[in-house]
């Protein structure tokens, strides 16, 4: 298998390296290297740049605003924004909901959603998870009655990322609560402003407030906003989730957070001389960078398999997020080695009555919280767990 990068491949990176140099604003690329939070704003803004050039959905077929780009070339677009770095298209709406209209919505929701969504004029959210159903996510409970030309929808969803920014959010509800758990599902959009819908904010083990609590009352939902068919939703949900999970190994953004582990490991002071000419923590280093080109090596077959149009589902997706996961905790713990006893003080950078001096180095402050952070990443976008489950049917027959 060749993974060598043809002339024109190499050519279109540098395009890409280029574009993003000039043009991601300097402000939100010190927010990404120093690992302090994003606001609203910041992604708005550089996703509608990516728009104003054309390249804010990709993956997207070309009448509804894609680039035809090869499976190639998205995979270099990924890595050159994650190395940058820059933040992400917001994901709920590029990565999940609006491949899932193009693919099951009707030409009315597409031509009222798929523009807004790529130019973040609507800002989504995801409402799946429930208490009591997040990796079990067919044992959901928030119901959708029927009732003439809308729904009644009455339930809660849990851990609602950037709900206290959303417009809309995409939902799973039970339409059908008589029939088997995946077969009575139905897959709703919901405009956040409507009566009845309460965000409750979930502060998370960092300190910050990414997570939230979403309750439905008696929330009025047009029949028009359902996706598909009624009681079809876990079948489109299934597409969704094998969007969410496209690029979760993250090579780009452990490359470059592995750069800045070095980078701050060259100014820290062990003793009398920088900790990065620490020969036991060299070596820890150089572990995690074996163990990462490794990973880089495992994502080009994966490319190079559909360069020749092999599309077919493979396990070594899963191989892929669990490595990956693993890589990016253990370049946090690296960069809680390198900040030292500096990462035991709490001190939030956006707290609006702080008026004292930041404790120990200006860089200091989000590596603990970062590393708090980045527990979730084997969990979200199917556990690790389940991911070797997965390996060890579609692999070993077991």
């Amino acid at each position: 298998m060749d993974l060598r990068f043809t002339p024109e491949e190499i050519a279109f990176r540098e395009e890409v390296r280029t574009f993003i140099q000039t043009n991601l604003p300097e402000d939100i690329r010190r927010k990404m290297v120093e690992g302090r939070r994003l606001v609203k704003d910041d992604f708005v803004r550089w996703q509608r740049i990516l728009n104003k050039q054309g390249w804010a959905v990709p993956h997207w077929p070309q009448e509804w605003g894609g680039t035809g780009w090869t499976p190639i070339q998205q995979y270099l677009f990924l890595e050159e924004c994650q190395k940058a770095p820059a933040p992400d298209p917001v994901p709920f709406g590029t990565q999940m909901v609006g491949p899932v209209i193009i693919a099951f919505g009707n030409e009315a929701q597409k031509k009222r959603f798929l523009p807004r969504i790529a130019n973040i004029d609507d800002f989504w959210c995801q409402g799946f998870s429930e208490p009591g159903a997040g990796s079990d996510l067919a044992s959901l409970k928030t119901a959708a009655k029927r009732a003439g030309d809308h729904y009644v929808v009455n339930g809660q969803k849990t851990w609602t990322t950037y709900a206290q920014y959303a417009d809309w959010i995409f939902c799973l509800v039970r339409t059908d609560p008589a029939a088997k758990k995946q077969e009575g599902i139905s897959f709703l959009l919901i405009d956040m402003k409507t009566p009845g819908i309460t965000v409750r904010p979930i502060q998370t083990i960092d300190g910050g407030h990414e997570v939230n609590e979403t309750f439905f009352d008696d929330v009025k939902v047009p029949v028009e906003n359902r996706i598909g068919e009624e009681n079809k939703g876990w079948h489109y949900a299934k597409f969704l989730l094998s969007n969410e999970r496209t690029g979760i190994a993250r090579v780009g953004i452990s490359k470059e957070r592995i750069r800045r582990v070095k980078e701050l490991a060259s100014i820290e002071l062990d003793g009398d001389r920088p900790l990065i000419e620490d020969e036991r923590f060299r070596v820890k280093v150089a572990s995690v960078e074996v163990e990462l080109k490794s990973l880089e090596m495992l994502q080009l077959r994966v490319v190079a398999a559909r360069r020749k149009g092999d599309n077919k589902p493979d396990p070594a997706s899963s191989i892929l997020k669990i490595k990956g996961s693993e890589i990016q905790q253990a370049i946090t713990e690296l960069a809680l080695q390198v900040v030292g006893p500096y990462a035991l003080p709490y001190d939030p950078d956006d707290d609006p009555l702080r008026n004292e001096p930041p404790i120990g180095p200006d860089w200091a402050n989000p590596i603990a919280p970062a590393y708090f952070n980045m527990r979730k990443v084997s969990i979200y976008g199917g556990s690790n767990e389940i991911q070797k489950n997965i390996i060890a049917k579609a692999v070993l027959g077991l």
